[in-house]
């Protein structure tokens, strides 16, 4: 059932929700609309952002200060593209509203690439959900510290894989198209194939920035 109007998973506080697990966060978002059936499965798209170097500033984060960006190695939303309505972002690290339309989230969180260095401009590989059901495994090794210890509390439930493999987190980060499932976009393609428009916001101070 929708907890308000247009949404399609429970409110925040009732999502399945670890800090620092924003793919799994997001796999389990997944996996309650195809459970729940609040919308259909082909009008959501896993979004992972990162580039070359995962050096990426995102803006509007709960772990942010005011209003300076986060850096992160990749962030990962979901994105609910319904013909008859606006495009939703799910995020559950935002301090935006859950969902929030696009257009605010582009604006506010994302931004523009036009006035930070090259080395953090943004990617985004748009997986299908479905796609990304079936295919993401994550043993979350990458969570680890040297000598075994976990840098964040991992999640309580068991690892997600599939049949034939326990990791590949690395090819839905990458942002190489030879890789992976998926299409890669810059920001502004992005932006232009969900919005239909360009990124054109106003720089904010930051150590992004040229």
């Amino acid at each position: 059932m929708k907890a308000v109007k247009d949404r399609i998973t429970p409110s925040r506080e009732f999502c399945v929700y670890t800090s620092c697990y924003c793919e799994e966060n997001v796999w389990k978002l997944c996996e309650f609309v195809q459970t729940a059936r609040t919308a259909p499965l082909e009008q959501l798209f896993v979004v992972f952002i990162s580039n070359d170097n995962r050096m990426v500033p995102l803006w509007k984060q709960k772990s942010g200060h005011a209003d300076h960006p986060v850096i992160w190695d990749y962030h990962v939303i979901l994105l609910h593209v319904d013909p008859q309505s606006e495009v939703l972002v799910y995020d559950l690290d935002t301090e935006l509203s859950f969902p929030c339309n696009l257009r605010l989230y582009g604006s506010q969180a994302l931004r523009s690439d036009h006035h930070i260095k090259p080395e953090y401009h943004r990617k985004l590989r748009v997986i299908p959900a479905e796609s990304f059901l079936l295919n993401f495994a994550s043993d979350r090794t990458h969570m680890k510290n040297p000598d075994g210890s976990w840098k964040k509390p991992p999640p309580s439930y068991p690892p997600l894989k599939t049949t034939g493999c326990q990791m590949n987190l690395d090819d839905f980060i990458s942002m190489s198209p030879a890789v992976g499932w998926g299409t890669v976009f810059s920001l502004n393609q992005f932006l232009q194939k969900y919005l239909g428009c360009s990124s054109t916001t106003s720089s904010s101070s930051s150590s992004a920035q040229s």
